[in-house]
């Protein structure tokens, strides 16, 4: 098997749609599907039974899927530590999730930058639930993960951050022009049910919302009245100019942490995690 080829299909076994796949790796659909159908003739299994409504993974897919993706993360690793060595000059590769604790996470670069010593921060932007995989695979040093939401087993983390819920409406919702609102009201508002975020296993949970990866096709979707969503107010800073986030009082809070393996006794690490307590 080739790296190109395992990458093409955990992009098809994630999305389970050829022609977003093919938009996520940047190649035609018709070349995706070549490749995928030549990989199961040389395994001589059937990893995607293909229909005209959905594409599904079969036993088989599932396994190559968990395989593949540590196979990619091994080699990302070797990659980035191979480089490292080379230039002689430590780096950390910091995961977090796309569009979340923008401020924050500012805040915690520069002041990290103007630490003494401080060495350079790789940003690594991820989809939902995909930080911690990547620092407990090697990929990132540290992430920033966020509770009750992601899973912290196995890590050791260091709160920065406890924040309010916000639900973000269209700008013409009938809750948009509150100033809060219960839990409640927004369940009975008239409109959509909430969006699905993936599993941490990067699997989607069954119900009636519509499944979203990110926060732009998830503003997309609210922006067009196909969903709607509940989530930290810091998610919500830099909103659209058709949206509106209004604050939800009873909504449970979330904690922003820094989560790095215990193993890990790099001391840039340990400087970066210093000085975001500080921050």
């Amino acid at each position: 098997m080739e790296m190109r080829e395992l990458r093409y299909f955990v992009a098809v076994a994630e999305e389970l749609h050829f022609g977003r796949a093919a938009e996520r790796l940047g190649i035609a659909q018709p070349a995706l599907s070549r490749a995928l159908a030549g990989l199961e003739r040389r395994l001589g299994v059937v990893l995607l039974e293909r229909s005209s409504r959905r594409v599904r993974l079969t036993d088989a897919g599932a396994v190559l899927l968990t395989e593949a993706r540590a196979i990619l993360a091994a080699a990302e690793t070797a990659e980035r530590r191979t480089r490292e060595a080379a230039e002689r000059r430590p780096r950390i590769a910091l995961a977090v999730k796309a569009g979340t604790a923008g401020e924050l996470l500012a805040k915690v670069l520069d002041a990290y930058a103007a630490h003494p010593g401080a060495c350079a921060v790789d940003l690594l932007l991820c989809e939902a639930h995909e930080q911690r995989e990547l620092v407990c695979s090697g990929r990132a040093d540290v992430a920033l993960l966020h509770l009750p939401f992601d899973t912290v087993t196995g890590l050791d983390t260091e709160a920065l951050l406890t924040e309010g819920q916000v639900v973000v409406l269209p700008g013409d919702h009938a809750l948009a022009g509150r100033t809060a609102v219960s839990q409640a009201e927004v369940t009975a508002a008239p409109g959509p049910p909430p969006a699905r975020w993936p599993a941490p296993d990067g699997s989607c949970p069954e119900g009636p919302g519509v499944a979203v990866r990110n926060l732009t096709q998830l503003f997309q979707l609210i922006a067009l009245g196909r969903a709607t969503v509940v989530l930290p107010a810091s998610a919500a800073v830099d909103l659209r100019r058709d949206l509106v986030a209004v604050p939800v009082t009873d909504a449970p809070p979330v904690t922003t942490v820094l989560a790095w393996l215990p193993e890990n006794r790099s001391r840039p690490v340990a400087d970066l995690v210093r000085v975001a307590a500080t921050v």
